[in-house]
């Protein structure tokens, strides 16, 4: 297999949403991604009439870059993610940009059918 390298400031497909987007390349038959979410971004509101579903359904793999992000899962537990964390989020949850500053995440695979009508 060849070495192979693409940036996300070229992303190969971009999905906008209301207060947010997902930039997305593959490389080597994988999927990376990168969530933009501008503050008052929020899933319920912004993806699930996308999504058609009642909280979003797809699994997270990723790193945080920038800001925070809260969300909560469908039994009421809460979590929080931070610049800095790496994180994985089972299906099951809505989320939303905590704060005044943009959440940015980069994850592997996760966000192949994010927000895809």
């Amino acid at each position: 297999m060849a070495n192979e390298i693409k940036s996300l400031d070229r992303p190969e497909e971009t999905r906008p949403f209301e207060n947010g987007k997902v930039e997305l390349v593959k490389i080597a038959g994988h999927s990376v991604g990168r969530a933009s979410f501008e503050p008052g971004w929020r899933w319920s509101e912004a993806v699930k009439p996308i999504a058609g579903t009642e909280s979003c359904q797809v699994a997270h793999v990723g790193y945080a870059v920038s800001g925070r992000l809260k969300g909560v899962m469908d039994d009421g537990t809460e979590f929080e993610i931070s610049a800095g964390d790496a994180y994985a989020i089972t299906p099951g949850h809505d989320a939303w940009v905590d704060g005044n500053e943009p959440f940015t995440g980069v994850e592997f695979e996760s966000l192949a059918d994010y927000a895809k009508g």
